[in-house]
């Protein structure tokens, strides 16, 4: 069975504070209105860092989406090596072992994808399947270990690259005054991660189930406007609020499973904010505590989007070792609304024969 091996996260080397975003909020948009409003809410997100890609000068001096675009190329191609090859190294794989590359990023555009590039660059084989995961946002980590546990029950014996690259502070638009883009602007941060599914053998979670469900009509509620200066992160007020018909859509699915998702021994989570994982926590009547992981993401780094629910599963990784057979939770939430969801459980076993 696919089995998701331990991930690799970096991040720019580029740091800005909580005190420091509040500095340089309150100095770009002194005097308007909604202004305290989101210094209360930027303060209240529990982010106490982030890493970024250029100097917060540099940032908020916008010189427009070629320039921004430039630069993602340029820090993507710089930044996803060295995690790719930790990432290889903790499946104990080369690169030349991969079957696919699934490659996830909501922050940038190229084509062809970055896959390309890498399978140039890095000692892939040339027959490696290419998967580029581009407008799932948030959500597209949970995806990205979904559609490569697919890939694995397709093609039995194979496995899988998973790359997340997500340069947030690329999307910041100085202009933008609202309360969802002065929010965004304190929470979300940039950072790189890897992971291998291996389809045989390895230490880590073992998949057993995955599956997809988007609240409907509520495609508007995250999105991006694509304009002359780039993408403009859009967020709707009611988003926070999502994890209430959401946790019964996780209940339901672990109980497809016969498991119950208020009772497993670890939750890997995406952190979109403060809210979501309070209300997981009351919804799904659990300690919030079972979302340490996800808390220690967003207190460190922020949203990453993607690239969260990989720094997640480090954490647990280098927690104690979980027993055999301890059962979890995969979830990633973003656009649409959207949610991805995996239940795995914890596995050590070596190698299995294959028919």
């Amino acid at each position: 069975m696919a089995r998701l091996c331990k991930p690799a996260v970096s991040a720019p080397e580029h740091v800005i504070t909580i005190d420091e975003t509040l500095e340089f909020a309150a100095q770009a948009h002194a005097g308007k209105p909604q202004l305290p409003l989101a210094l209360r809410l930027i303060r209240n997100t529990g982010v106490l860092k982030r890493h970024i890609v250029q100097p917060i000068e540099q940032t908020l001096r916008h010189p427009g989406l070629t320039e921004r675009n430039r630069i993602y190329e340029a820090e993507s191609r710089k930044l996803t090596p060295p995690v790719i090859e930790e990432a290889l190294k903790n499946a104990d794989l080369a690169a030349r072992d991969i079957d696919a590359i699934i490659y996830v990023s909501c922050t940038g555009f190229s084509m062809p994808s970055l896959t390309a590039w890498l399978i140039n660059t890095l000692g892939f084989r040339f027959d490696t399947r290419q998967i580029p995961i581009a407008q799932l946002g948030c959500a597209a980590g949970g995806a990205a270990v979904n559609r490569a546990h697919d890939f694995c029950l397709a093609h039995p014996g194979s496995n899988v690259l998973i790359v997340s690259c997500e340069l947030c502070s690329l999307c910041y638009q100085p202009e933008a005054d609202d309360i969802g883009s002065l929010l965004s602007d304190g929470l979300f941060g940039d950072a790189v991660a890897a992971a291998v599914v291996r389809g045989n053998g390895g230490v880590g979670i073992e998949l057993e189930r995955n599956a997809s469900y988007l609240i409907p009509h509520t495609e508007d509620w995250i999105s991006y406007a694509v304009k002359d200066t780039g993408f403009h992160f859009q967020l709707d007020r009611r988003v926070p609020g999502t994890m209430e018909p959401l946790a019964p859509v996780l209940r339901e699915f672990a109980k497809d499973h016969s498991w119950d998702a208020g009772s497993l021994d670890f939750y890997i989570v995406h952190a979109g904010g403060p809210r979501i994982l309070d209300d997981l926590a009351k919804f799904l009547e659990v300690d919030r505590t079972v979302f340490r992981h996800s808390w220690s993401t967003l207190t460190e780094y922020g949203n990453i989007a993607s690239a969260v629910v990989f720094d997640a599963a480090r954490r647990l990784f280098e927690e104690d070792t979980p027993l055999q057979d301890a059962t979890g939770l995969i979830a990633g939430f973003g656009p649409g609304i959207t949610a991805e969801m995996a239940l795995g459980r914890w596995s050590t076993d070596g190698p299995q024969e294959l028919d």
